[in-house]
């Protein structure tokens, strides 16, 4: 039956992000070749947030799986629409009276993928312990999948590189998000996890993670509110391309950063 080529991709931001991921999906399947697509979006929505149309393009875009995060909420209308996207998972260790999905897996070539999204709780709020929360549902989860990929979406870097050691003879992969900057870190540990720090960002390369970088600026220098909007210019496709064996472990991860 053989493995599975999962190709993960970094925080979408706004509609540059849309199109990057769309561009990048062609670029990837022609270059890499890829089974799988889990794409985090919990800002594809103008740099903030999620609404329905969004998903649906993303999803058309050829995206069998999406992750969010601490924006998944930002925009109120998105509260009731959730539950209508099974595909699309919230971080699991949110308050239980969340709507959304906590897990999805998705069957492709007859192999059984689990998605799982988790937030860290350093510099974030209004979340349970992301570790417990972890063991809890791979408790479930794991017995259905062949492998199971995990988006940490989290601010520091120490709490991501233990939950990388957490789970690392418990899942096939710990991918970070949230920060829009890719580390160059990729690895498989020792316990047959694929790990990175942070996959990165698909969007805008000329603002401050993908936000306009004079309104941005102003706002660290001057220390008021502004009202940030996407920034405009080129744009970026990372991503990271996961070779996982029948045995549900990495066999290797691959770190993607293109220009599209």
């Amino acid at each position: 039956m053989g493995g599975m080529r999962v190709l993960f991709v970094g925080d979408v931001v706004g509609k540059p992000g849309r199109q990057a991921l769309a561009r990048g999906l062609r670029w990837a399947c022609a270059n890499h070749g890829y089974d799988v697509c889990v794409a985090n979006c919990e800002n594809a929505a103008a740099g903030r947030g999620l609404t329905a149309s969004v998903v649906e393009e993303v999803t058309a875009a050829g995206v069998d799986c999406i992750t969010t995060g601490n924006h998944v909420f930002t925009r109120q209308s998105f509260v009731g629409e959730i539950d209508g996207f099974p595909h699309l998972v919230r971080p699991a260790n949110l308050p239980p009276t969340a709507p959304g999905a906590v897990s999805h897996v998705v069957v492709r070539k007859g192999r059984r993928l689990g998605v799982l999204n988790l937030m860290g709780r350093v510099f974030m709020d209004g979340c349970d312990c992301p570790f417990r929360t972890a063991s809890d549902v791979l408790e479930t989860l794991g017995p259905k999948c062949d492998a199971v990929v995990v988006d940490f979406h989290a601010e520091a870097t120490a709490e991501k590189v233990a939950m990388g050691w957490y789970l690392e003879d418990r899942v096939s992969c710990v991918l970070g998000t949230h920060t829009h900057v890719q580390t160059a870190d990729e690895r498989v540990l020792p316990g047959g996890a694929g790990y990175i720090t942070d996959v990165g960002m698909t969007g805008p390369t000329e603002g401050v993670i993908g936000m306009d970088r004079e309104a941005a600026t102003e706002r660290l220098v001057g220390c008021m509110p502004r009202h940030l909007d996407v920034s405009a210019g080129p744009a970026q496709f990372n991503a990271v391309l996961a070779v996982i064996g029948e045995d549900g472990k990495c066999a290797s991860i691959t770190r993607i950063n293109v220009r599209v």
